[in-house]
């Protein structure tokens, strides 16, 4: 540094800095000095820069200053300086700028700035308004397709939907058929009840028309008759509708354990024992009451016409690959008598039960069978190993 202080200033790169008064500047002062030297560009032409140190500015050594301070012909100037320390000596080095063209160019960038900004809000906007019209359509499309099901111009969703919006639209398809089915099942239980009814009216009016003096015992004989097949049906008709319900879990093993305990009270006198086998955290797809009202009737008749022992088991069935359901088996054996083959096949026939001869009650064996396919299951009687009757129960499970 000492060789530029000695041989002159160094050709600068900026021209401004050449031209007299221009606005652009530089000075170097040596500090270590009695009396400092200073080296100034051509554009200052015999003055010098004021310090920032001498306005107040914070003189810590080697920092980098900035502030602003009046130059030649009383123009503000926007400067910095900073004091070096070398081998040589100490230097302060100041660099100045006309504080309006620093200020125009500020203002430049900060609308260009803002320009960039807007622009990419507008885009961002856009695309977003893209996203959502596009990307949403498949979900008006499902929302066009419920209005219409809504308005009976259409039974199910139907069209090509994204990987992501496919699945929801299967399974509103699934819950509209689930819905078709229990109403469906409803209406053929009414129609069922009306067909059944027929007959019982007729013999009441033939009775009437022909001025019977039996007239009174046949209408109390065929109104047991109509209350029996309206409670039947309507049974069936609950069961139905039971067995549409959606969303519907059941754990099975507490259901069996509170079933059991009821039955051994009630058969306490005949001493059976029943033993229930049903694993932890198996859960039946459907209604607390449905599967009550299931094993509950099965262990019934089983208590009825055991000797000592009756034994429930349940357990999981590996899951279908096809359908990908998954089921369970719940068996009930008895020691009893059991049914030949023939004998099986009349107790699941309508209105049919085992224990014909003994008092009872519940759905009966073909309310259990319909109630059960209702639910996508089934029910099957066969021998027992302990010699009596086995009824298996097939569910849909979780």
């Amino acid at each position: 540094m000492r060789d530029e202080f000695e041989g002159g200033q160094a050709p600068l790169i900026d021209p401004q800095f050449e031209l007299a008064f221009s606005g652009w500047y530089w000075q170097i002062t040596r500090l270590d000095l009695p009396h400092p030297e200073i080296r100034t560009s051509r554009s200052l032409f015999a003055t010098q820069l004021p310090s920032l140190a001498e306005g107040g500015s914070s003189a810590t050594r080697g920092a980098v200053r900035s502030g602003y301070v009046v130059g030649p012909g009383d123009k503000p100037l926007r400067m910095i300086e900073r004091e070096i320390d070398d081998e040589e000596g100490r230097y302060l080095i100041q660099v100045a700028a006309n504080a309006d063209v620093i200020q125009t160019q500020i203002e430049r960038f900060e609308y260009a700035l803002a320009a960039t900004f807007l622009a990419l809000a507008v885009a961002l906007i856009g695309s977003t308004a893209l996203a959502v019209r596009f990307g949403l359509r498949p979900l008006r499309v499902l929302q066009q397709g419920l209005s219409a099901i809504r308005r009976g111009e259409a039974e199910r969703i139907s069209g090509d939907f994204p990987q992501d919006v496919a699945p929801l639209a299967a399974e509103v398809n699934l819950l509209l058929e689930a819905n078709r089915a229990v109403v469906e099942r409803a209406r053929t239980q009414v129609g069922n009840l009306a067909h059944a009814l027929k007959t019982p009216l007729s013999v009441i009016v033939n009775e009437a028309d022909s001025s019977s003096p039996r007239l009174a015992e046949k209408v109390r004989e065929q109104a047991g008759v109509m209350r029996r097949q309206v409670s039947f049906y309507l049974d069936r008709a609950r069961a139905a509708a039971r067995a549409g319900a959606a969303g519907a879990a059941t754990e099975v093993k507490p259901v069996v354990e509170q079933l059991i305990r009821t039955f051994e009270k009630i058969y306490r006198d005949r001493a059976i024992a029943f033993v229930a086998e049903a694993p932890d955290g198996l859960r039946f797809r459907g209604e607390p009451q449905d599967l009550t009202d299931l094993i509950g009737n099965l262990l019934d008749n089983a208590g009825k016409w055991a000797h000592s022992r009756i034994v429930i088991h349940a357990e999981p069935e590996p899951a279908a690959e096809a359908s990908g359901r998954r089921y369970f088996a719940a068996s009930i054996d008895d020691d009893g008598p059991g049914l030949d083959e023939q004998e099986r096949a009349a107790a699941l026939e309508r209105g049919r039960r085992l224990d014909e001869s003994r008092p009872g009650s519940g759905l009966g064996l073909s309310i259990v069978a319909d109630l059960a396919a209702a639910y996508g299951g089934s029910l099957k009687l066969d021998l027992s190993p302990l010699g009596g009757l086995r009824a298996t129960l097939r569910l849909p499970r979780l």
